[in-house]
């Protein structure tokens, strides 16, 4: 990264080319984006040591992306917002959000250096990661976890969140408690064995945030049966987390503390059913990594991208952020590409007992196991997505709409390559195919 590099996002080429050459005459390297979404992916790979965000772009408007780097921990940066019609309002909320300066187009040469000037020597406290649903992705399955919480967070009723263990549980309380309020969250239940009406009180007008009654012990449930009747007195929300099966708890939980803690329960999905968001997700992960090691600038290629979304991460968000990590400390600067990947995966495949894990593009052995490779191209092709697509509708219940999304098909023309390859959808009532 370039010591004073300068980002200017600015749908205008005109506006960029100027600021650009003025910018560059006073000595600073200058990247550009044409939109919001290319400086997302700038931010993604690196941390500019400025930014000049324009506020009305087509795509995404700057405040939006503000707000956006500000809830991922990436507002780690000045920020200098710029229009030429924006409200005092749009330049207040955008101040509110973390902008440093606000400039008025068209802009004067003055004015400008003395905005990046003033940048220059602002320094910003390392952003705290979000703990909304961002970092569990923005697909339409986090969509519909956002709604259930929504919905459940109306009730005053304990709510229990079931999923597989590292699906992002505590990203969820979070997101169900209200901002500036108690958040307690014991990392054991001892805690809930020994003192639980004090955990309570900790708790008071806030959230109590259990993290997984899968395997809490006798006196850990008699001592949050106890606080349970409570719960209301004390203003507090009970959020339990659950990494095993409900059917599976019989032996492990007390019937009456499994009948009052199972009245609402909302489900988690897993990473491998978010394939589409991993590589989005995997360079934030890298992102706040950089910026919280003050490394160099690392990026992933784009097909290392790919190898991450194929894997089956059977340790979901957990895993995913550590193999990040693991990859950006241990890394030198600059790309890291798919034999990189491959050898850590390797390394976490007998600790997983994942066959996925390992698959990279030096194992064509696996391929063979599931294709004729003797075929003619076009029947070795129909072949191959015939299995492709059986997967997606496996991976997706049986939701047509949900596959089309995944892989970026339309619908009209989903539906005729099923026909055309004699895949039959089952369908699970009047309308499972277009849930």
């Amino acid at each position: 990264m370039a010591k004073h590099e300068i980002l200017i996002v600015d749908d205008e080429i005109g506006i960029r080319e100027l600021l650009s050459e003025i910018l560059q005459d006073e000595g600073y390297a200058v990247a550009c984006a044409e939109n919001a979404e290319a400086a997302r992916r700038y931010r993604n790979q690196s941390e500019p040591r400025l930014v000049l965000l324009d506020i009305w772009m087509p795509d995404t408007d700057g405040v939006t992306l503000l707000k956006e780097w500000s809830r991922n921990g990436q507002l780690t940066m000045p920020v200098v917002m710029m229009s030429g019609h924006a409200t005092i309002d749009t330049a207040v909320e955008a101040t509110r959000i973390g902008a440093l300066d606000f400039l008025e187009k068209p802009i004067g040469l003055q004015k400008l250096l003395a905005a990046v000037k003033r940048a220059s020597t602002h320094r910003i406290a390392p952003a705290q990661t979000s703990r909304g649903l961002s970092a569990l992705g923005s697909g339409p399955l986090i969509g519909e976890l956002q709604e259930a919480l929504d919905h459940a967070a109306k009730q005053h009723l304990p709510i229990l969140l079931a999923g597989e263990p590292g699906v992002g549980f505590e990203a969820c309380a979070h997101y169900l408690t209200v901002p500036g309020a108690a958040f307690v969250a014991p990392h054991s239940h001892e805690e809930l064995a020994l003192a639980p009406q004090e955990l309570l009180n900790k708790a008071s007008n806030g959230t109590l945030f259990l993290r997984d009654i899968a395997y809490m012990e006798r006196k850990a449930q008699t001592g949050l049966l106890a606080i349970l009747p409570k719960l209301e007195k004390n203003k507090v929300r009970l959020i339990a987390a659950c990494s095993r099966p409900l059917n599976q708890l019989n032996s492990q939980i007390d019937a009456e503390l499994q009948r009052l803690i199972t009245q609402l329960i909302v489900p988690v999905p897993a990473l491998r059913q978010l394939a589409s968001d991993i590589p989005s997700l995997a360079e934030m992960l890298l992102a706040q990594t950089v910026t919280t090691n003050r490394l160099g600038n690392r990026r992933f290629s784009p097909a290392a991208l790919q190898l991450l979304a194929r894997q089956s991460w059977p340790g979901n968000h957990d895993q995913l952020g550590n193999v990040v990590r693991s990859l950006a400390l241990t890394g030198r600067d600059g790309e890291i590409d798919v034999p990189a990947v491959s050898r850590l995966l390797a390394q976490l495949a007998p600790l997983t007992g994942d066959d996925e894990a390992t698959a990279a593009p030096t194992a064509p052995q696996q391929n063979t196991r599931l294709f004729n490779m003797d075929l003619p191209l076009r029947e070795a092709r129909d072949q191959f997505e015939r299995h492709y697509l059986e997967r997606q509708i496996e991976l997706a219940n049986g939701n047509m709409s949900r596959v089309a999304d995944r892989i970026g098909l339309e619908r009209t023309h989903l539906y005729r390559k099923l026909k055309q390859l004699g895949i039959q959808v089952q369908k699970k009532g009047k309308s499972s195919s277009d849930e």
